[in-house]
């Protein structure tokens, strides 16, 4: 993969990324169910600062598990979620999946929060699922 390349419904914000994925994941949460409206979110996990940033970006300040702020970025004319900043992961800006324009490389490598999950929904068993966050070593 060359480039990270994505926006909002409406076109209003853009964004560009050079950097690698650092980690690709599937989470389950309430916080991201609530957010996106649906069973879970996928998440893209690149280093903090990679990404360039067309247009302006509203926030919601949400507070995750570990009591620290989860900043939640979207588009305020259309409400596109478009990344979240995790206080408790300093490194890393989580794109929402759902906003890139070519999904062909994406492939989650772990389900998070999968206690949360909803009880009717059946994923690929070979993908790894953490009941809720992964270790932080």
């Amino acid at each position: 993969m060359s480039q990270i390349v994505g926006g909002c419904l409406c076109g209003n914000i853009r964004y560009t990324c050079e950097a690698e994925p650092m980690m690709m994941a599937i989470c389950h949460c309430k916080n991201c169910q609530k957010q996106t409206s649906t069973t879970f979110s996928i998440l893209v996990a690149v280093p903090k600062g990679s990404l360039n940033i067309e247009g302006e970006l509203s926030a919601y300040n949400d507070q995750g598990s570990s009591g620290q702020a989860v900043i939640r970025k979207f588009c305020d004319k259309c409400g596109s979620p478009i990344m979240s900043d995790v206080a408790a992961l300093p490194t890393m800006d989580f794109l929402k999946a759902g906003t890139l324009d070519d999904t062909s490389w994406l492939k989650p490598e772990a389900q998070l929060w999968c206690d949360s999950a909803q009880p009717w929904l059946k994923l690929d068993d070979d993908i790894a699922q953490i009941a809720q966050n992964p270790p932080m070593d």
